[in-house]
Parts: structure tokens; C-alpha cells; sequence
């Protein structure tokens, strides 16, 4: 506990954990040149992070779901593993009945440029650990090397002490896909505009990612409504402060 009152670390009412991240500014996309799929992190922008927040320090897992939703939708069952097979929708429906069980509206997903912010943690490299392809692998979960999620929180932390901002499962955010940072927020909201694709941002990368996709930059993207093919996909909460 600080001089603000909040605790570094929160634990909510089903054990979910969430890590208190700074406020602060981070340039935004690929900050030097990078091999990416779509060529959709341009143009690096200066982004400022007003607010301080909670993050999840890992992702949702199928325990939190059930405990939740009365349901475990995942392909890839085990309780510390992440909830997979889930859509955008599911994930607001999610947010929606935690925030009634707890009586608050301070969950939600996070902005992109949150998750960036906080998937850095400070750091200009390609990876929160540096720029090696070699290191990923004490990081995350990727590249198909085993087939499906694993539990959450076996691999090193960044700096900050996010688990599984690697590999893994991709996670939704809320913001609306478009192909490039122009006309993007620069105070860390979640871009919502219609581009009429109903396409949402993912990021992180998921068990089957590529060392490529899974960089801090990396973003990528599926219909709202994507869940049956989604076994990759999985989602971890803002709290707000």
C-alpha cells in the first residue's frame, strides 16, 4: 500500500490477480524495423497513459470462467489453463456479470495501447526481455512446439510481472481493427469507431504464433463473433483505479 491507497497487487473476490501499472508515455507500434505479417504497426505514435490501472497478471483462467459463468467453453480444458474458444461478445458478457458479482463497473477490457504499454513495461525492444528470438522461449508458450494452452504463469514475468503476455492465448482488447495507427487515439483509449468489419484487435500471440507474431508490437485481428475457431484466443481484464 502507498500514499495513493492502492495496493501494488489486487486480488479480487474469485482469485484473479491484478498488478497496479503506472501512468506514463511509450511510443506505440514498431519502433524500429520489424518483420510483421500485415505491416499494420505503422506509424509508430507517442501515446500517453494518463491513468494508472490494473491489468490481470494472467489471463482469465477456465476456474474464473466457471466460477463465473457456469460454463467452460474451452477446447483445451484444465482449471489453470487459460479459457479459450471464446468471442468478443462472450468476453463482454464475462465483464459484465464480474462486475455485477462484485457490484462495481471498474472491469473491462483493455485498450491496445494499454496492453502495449503494459506488455513493455518500460522497455524499446522487440521483446520486454530484449531483442533475442532465442529467450522467447523462457517467456512463452508459441510456435506450435506443444500442441494447446498450458497453465498460466510457468514462464517468466516482464519486468512489471505480467505472465503469458507471450504466446499462449491471444487475447481480445476492446478496440475496433484497423489496418494502421492513423487517426488512433493518442491517450490510451480504445479505438471504437466503425470501420464497418466488426473485426476486434487480438494480441500477444497464442501457442501456434510465430516468435514474429509474438512481439510487443504484433496486433492482429478476428470478427466480434469468432468463438468456434477461437481456441487461441482467450482474454485478460483492466481494473480501473
Amino acid at each position: 500500500m502507498d500514499e495513493t491507497g492502492y495496493s501494488d497487487v489486487y486480488t479480487n473476490s474469485i482469485g484473479m490477480q491484478f498488478i497496479r501499472v503506472p501512468a506514463g508515455e511509450f511510443e506505440m507500434g514498431s519502433v524500429e524495423k520489424e518483420i510483421n505479417w500485415f505491416r499494420n504497426e505503422d506509424p509508430p505514435h507517442k501515446v500517453s497513459i494518463m491513468k494508472e490501472f490494473y491489468l490481470g497478471k494472467f489471463p482469465v483462467t477456465q476456474k474464473q470462467w466457471l466460477e463465473i459463468m457456469d460454463r467452460n467453453p474451452s477446447k483445451f480444458t484444465g482449471e489453470d489453463n487459460p479459457v479459450d474458444r471464446i468471442s468478443w461478445n462472450d468476453a463482454q458478457e464475462f465483464i459484465k456479470k464480474l462486475n455485477e458479482r462484485e457490484e462495481t463497473k471498474t472491469y473491462r477490457l483493455p485498450s491496445e495501447a494499454e496492453w502495449e504499454y503494459a506488455c513493455r513495461a518500460g522497455t524499446t525492444t522487440k521483446y520486454s526481455f530484449g531483442d533475442s528470438e532465442s529467450e522467447l522461449d523462457d517467456h512463452a508458450f508459441y510456435g506450435n512446439q506443444d500442441i494447446g494452452s498450458h497453465p498460466v504463469g510457468i514462464k517468466k514475468p516482464n519486468p512489471w510481472g505480467l505472465y503469458d503476455m507471450y504466446g499462449n492465448v491471444w487475447e481480445w482488447m476492446q478496440d475496433v481493427y484497423h489496418d494502421s495507427y492513423e487517426s488512433a487515439p493518442a491517450d490510451g483509449s480504445a479505438r471504437e469507431d466503425n470501420n464497418g468489419k466488426i473485426m476486434r484487435v487480438v494480441r500477444g500471440g497464442s501457442w501456434q504464433t510465430s516468435a514474429v507474431g509474438c512481439r510487443s508490437a504484433s496486433r492482429y485481428f478476428l470478427p466480434q463473433l469468432a468463438r468456434r475457431k477461437s481456441s487461441r484466443v482467450g482474454l485478460r481484464l483492466v481494473r480501473e483505479i
